[in-house]
């Protein structure tokens, strides 16, 4: 005896889904937003006629997915060489960070190549794009513009124009009409995207759908919109820089492990392909409190300097105040110092922040953060040029971190002088080498370290 299919309650806003209704969703907690959804019907699927044969996989041919450039090499650089005709790609970040002046520019490059290109906002009037791409140089012939809220209007348009780019800002925007629900919502999200996905697969069109995100950083809307598109961006950056980052959470035509470099300023979006200049200053003579730190964003190595102030405080609870480190790091590290090395810092206000923005969340940065913090407690300079590199354990011990010779060799490029690592071969002692006309200086533990630079509380020093 088959059971009546019963009905469910549907969030709108991230699609759980409850037996009962409730006023508070239990994944999102948002009030009101639980709603009786339709009872699922209960069908049978039979065989159906095929679009296309199976053949072997060796005779598939490749040559439709090759890659073409969007126009903007560090993007190109985070697809893994560019566009991929029938490739769905979904870019998502906070609101005003730049996705739409991104996109903008790469339909502008990718009209230049003289192939066309159909940008359509949900967002914007077409007047109100126009003139972001006067400001910005993205007038062209190729380019079509669009403000569209429907779906099946956006698809009379894809058949009208025949684009070999689509791009659809925002999917949130986007409602169909004969789809239950307000746009935004969980099931007009998913047969928007549906649909664009489906018309994509169909027309080799690379189609750039731009998302919405949540207040903790993550794409509105329901997982499986990450799981049925082929790349996943996030655009991020803080808003008191002009410096952005593209990073791939999800790739299927290259890497996950690469960053696209962005300036934003008032005449549109530019590629940075060599960001170190802006984390680190240029000082002219030893300066206390100051060591720089080699990070890896993706494969690529950068350059940050870490700054710290330490000042006697007056209050019963020093301040511990930081910008761009981890907080909860830099607590260790002073445990670390005190604990291992004899330099306490319990009594003072510490102030530790990193140069341009910069974000170090990196375990790699951790020696940096040490030399900063204790050379703004002795009030001693560490040598200048030179940048460190390693984990400190609770030991006090430095770790090995992943991709050093690359790190070394991208301070050495910019003329940095000295490096302190980790000690390859493990031990107490220390050990000095050349790499890349570079003095790297190998440390097992953190007191060694800071002996190496001259920076340890009983003063002694080794020549570098």
């Amino acid at each position: 005896m088959s059971k009546t299919p019963r009905a469910s309650y549907l969030c709108s806003e991230c699609g759980w889904t409850s037996a009962k209704w409730v006023g508070r969703c239990g994944e999102c907690q948002a009030w009101g937003s639980v709603a009786e959804a339709a009872a699922p019907r209960v069908s049978r699927s039979d065989a159906g006629p095929v679009t296309s044969a199976a053949v072997p996989i060796a005779q598939v041919s490749v040559d439709s997915a090759s890659f073409r450039s969007s126009g903007v090499p560090e993007l190109d650089r985070v697809l893994g060489g560019g566009l991929v005709p029938g490739a769905a790609i979904m870019l998502a970040g906070e609101p005003g960070v730049g996705k739409s002046t991104l996109l903008l520019e790469a339909a502008a490059q990718t009209a230049r190549y003289q192939r066309r290109t159909l940008y359509v906002t949900g967002e914007e009037s077409a007047s109100q794009v126009r003139l972001r791409a006067d400001r910005t140089g993205g007038v062209h012939d190729e380019l079509y513009l669009a403000a569209e809220t429907d779906l099946g209007a956006i698809l009379t348009h894809v058949e009208q124009v025949r684009p070999e780019v689509l791009v659809v800002d925002s999917v949130q925007t986007i409602g169909a009409a004969n789809v239950d629900g307000v746009p935004g919502g969980v099931t007009q999200v998913k047969e928007v995207a549906a649909a664009l996905i489906r018309v994509a697969k169909t027309r080799d069109i690379t189609t750039i759908m731009v998302g919405h995100v949540t207040k903790d950083g993550s794409i509105a809307g329901p997982r499986v919109l990450e799981h049925v598109v082929d790349v996943v961006l996030h655009f991020e950056g803080d808003r008191n820089s002009r410096f952005r980052m593209v990073r791939a959470l999800k790739n299927r035509f290259g890497p996950v492990d690469e960053v696209g470099c962005f300036d934003l300023g008032a005449e549109g979006i530019a590629a940075v392909t060599d960001p170190t200049g802006l984390f680190v200053e240029n000082h002219e003579s030893r300066v206390p409190g100051t060591c720089v730190a080699v990070t890896m964003e993706g494969r690529r190595p950068m350059l940050a300097e870490v700054q710290a102030l330490v000042t006697r405080s007056a209050l019963e609870r020093p301040r511990r105040t930081t910008s761009g480190l981890d907080s909860a790091r830099v607590a260790m590290v002073l445990a670390v110092l005190q604990q291992h090395c004899g330099i306490a810092l319990h009594a003072h206000d510490i102030f530790a922040s990193t140069v341009g923005g910069a974000r170090l969340t990196e375990p790699a940065t951790d020696l940096a953060v040490a030399v900063a913090l204790a050379s703004a407690g002795n009030g001693s300079a560490p040598p200048q040029g030179v940048v460190a590199l390693g984990e400190i354990s609770l030991a006090g011990e430095v770790r090995k971190v992943r991709d050093l010779p690359q790190r070394i060799s991208e301070a050495a490029r910019l003329g940095f002088r000295v490096a302190v690592v980790p000690s390859a071969r493990g031990g107490a002692s220390s050990e000095r080498r050349t790499v890349d006309g570079m003095t790297v200086l190998e440390a097992a533990d953190l007191p060694g370290a800071l002996r190496l630079l001259g920076l340890a509380k009983s003063g002694r020093t080794a020549g570098t």
